[in-house]
């Protein structure tokens, strides 16, 4: 059982303290949910399960007490109240739009929407450390595996926008046309089916610059033949930007896909140009001295060394790289590994006294991978977003995110679309 914690402060200052959640169980979900949405008629969707959620946690609190429903409902809108102050990174008070967040991650695309004074009204994610740290910043616990149909019947009618960084996988197109069944079995299917049947005005998809050439190019089509043809969208040619374009010093390319229900009549769209901001290195370290445990040891050191002397004696360029600090970092990888392709110079260390088990003593060149808080911030993360995991698993969520500034540069120009219509 995953054990977690929801703490909210009820009206009269106590600490309402939850532990029960199950990575399949959706109730805790549903209340998080039923809170964030109790103003926007969103609520229908998740008022059941969150009741029920209450009711059980009110019986384990008070084993000797009759719980009804109108007890329920009452403990309900107490932890409503003032729920949205406690929140890091709360709902705009007035929204203009309603989105969804698939596959959300650590919740890059809802910071950049709510930045535009959208509202998020679902969210979905199944890792269960990923919710960890959504939860953390946006006090809402994601609905897990969004390939189950009860997941998908929580999802609300009439939203505006679908976001999805969706993994890529190839489609067994062989012989066919490529259409909306040819994609069972992969996640893009899971996206195209929500498409289908709640029909949001927009769609914006990111994944890897790689999906333009998956499977010599078939995997792209199919997508697109699907997005235009089956589900009857607007989709303009996708466009490939790079985070360092917009701000920050990040060299990350990924495929952007926008499309409008065609009904709305809206037949073009420009991705966002490039900003004039050119961010380097320096901008994303940190001002203070960091632990000594970002720093290499000389036994990794010198392994680094000798790995990229073979490759290099045998042509090939790849090893380890220290970035200097008026350059642009190499894109954080998912799963958060290649560290060593982003290290950096930093002589500020005073304490070379380890603190973590290495093999050697700590390098004395002043040689240390970046802190989570600087990858962080090569996502154009702001300082005040809680990191609540081990540096290993921050590691990854950041290497698995989405460079919030491009993603938010693009949603702008998606949202003066909606506007004008």
């Amino acid at each position: 059982m995953l054990k977690e914690r929801i703490d909210i402060e009820t009206i009269d200052g106590q600490l309402f303290e939850i532990k029960i959640i199950e990575p399949e169980d959706s109730k805790p979900a549903s209340f998080t949910h039923y809170l964030h949405n109790h103003k926007n008629g969103v609520s229908q969707f998740y008022k059941k399960d969150a009741l029920s959620f209450v009711k059980q946690i009110l019986k384990k609190e008070y084993p000797n007490e009759q719980i009804t429903q109108e007890f329920a409902e009452e403990a309900l809108q107490y932890l409503i109240f003032d729920f949205n102050k406690s929140i890091p990174f709360p709902a705009p008070e007035k929204p203009k739009f309603k989105f969804i967040d698939l596959f959300a991650g650590i919740g890059g695309f809802r910071l950049a929407f709510q930045n535009l004074k959208g509202k998020c009204v679902f969210t979905s994610e199944w890792d269960k450390y990923s919710k960890q740290t959504y939860k953390a910043n946006f006090g809402e616990i994601p609905f897990g595996d969004i390939t189950k149909p009860e997941t998908k019947n929580y999802i609300p009618d009439n939203f505006d926008v679908l976001c999805a960084g969706f993994p890529c996988q190839a489609f067994s197109i062989a012989g066919r046309r490529g259409g909306f069944e040819d994609t069972r079995g992969t996640l893009f299917f899971d996206v195209a089916e929500i498409i289908k049947n709640k029909k949001p005005k927009a769609i914006f998809l990111e994944n890897v610059k790689g999906l333009r050439n998956h499977d010599k190019g078939k995997t792209l089509a199919t997508i697109l033949n699907v997005l235009r043809e089956d589900l009857n969208y607007y989709v303009p040619e996708p466009q490939i930007l790079n985070a360092k374009d917009f701000g920050v010093p990040q060299n990350r390319e990924r495929i952007f896909i926008v499309g409008f229900r065609k009904d709305l009549g809206i037949t073009d769209f420009q991705y966002p140009k490039p900003t004039d901001k050119n961010a380097v290195l320096d901008d994303i370290l940190e001002q203070e001295e960091v632990s000594v445990k970002y720093y290499l040891s000389t036994t990794y050191l010198q392994t680094l060394k000798n790995h990229r002397a073979r490759h290099e004696s045998k042509g090939n360029g790849f090893g380890y790289e220290i970035i200097p600090n008026d350059g642009t970092a190499n894109a954080v990888v998912c799963g958060g590994m290649g560290r060593e392709r982003n290290l950096v110079y930093d002589d500020r260390l005073t304490n070379f006294k380890p603190i973590t088990n290495i093999t050697g003593k700590v390098n004395r060149e002043g040689i240390r991978k970046m802190t989570p808080r600087e990858w962080a911030r090569l996502q154009g993360f702001p300082d005040d977003f809680k990191i609540v995991v081990s540096d290993a698993q921050a590691y990854k969520q950041f290497g698995n995110s989405v460079a919030v500034p491009a993603i938010q540069a693009t949603a702008e120009k998606i949202i003066e679309k909606l506007n004008c219509k």
